[in-house]
């Protein structure tokens, strides 16, 4: 019925106590959703770990001892998206 539609929309499911990791593969690298529930209807934790987290991370070995010029290079090839990694 209408009530049951609106109640489920506005308070939301109830999600059991647990946590889950989803790897999903996207078209840069692993994309990663985090979860912990604590048995209300809103998550208690969520992490979202995109592509570009990892790629970021090894900057600083593919641009040891470079030019800055270089370093601009670099991430302009990595294809990395700062609002992703951001999170």
């Amino acid at each position: 019925s209408l009530i049951h539609h609106f109640k489920f929309f506005s308070e939301g499911y109830q999600v059991p106590p647990g946590s889950c990791y989803v790897p999903i593969e996207a078209p840069n690298g692993e994309y990663g959703t985090y979860v912990v529930a604590d048995g209300t209807s809103k998550p208690y934790r969520c992490f979202i770990r995109g592509p570009g987290f990892a790629h970021l991370a090894g900057l600083h070995d593919l641009t040891h001892m470079s030019l800055i010029s270089d370093v601009v290079a670099v991430i302009g090839t990595m294809d990395i998206v700062f609002g992703e990694i951001d999170r």
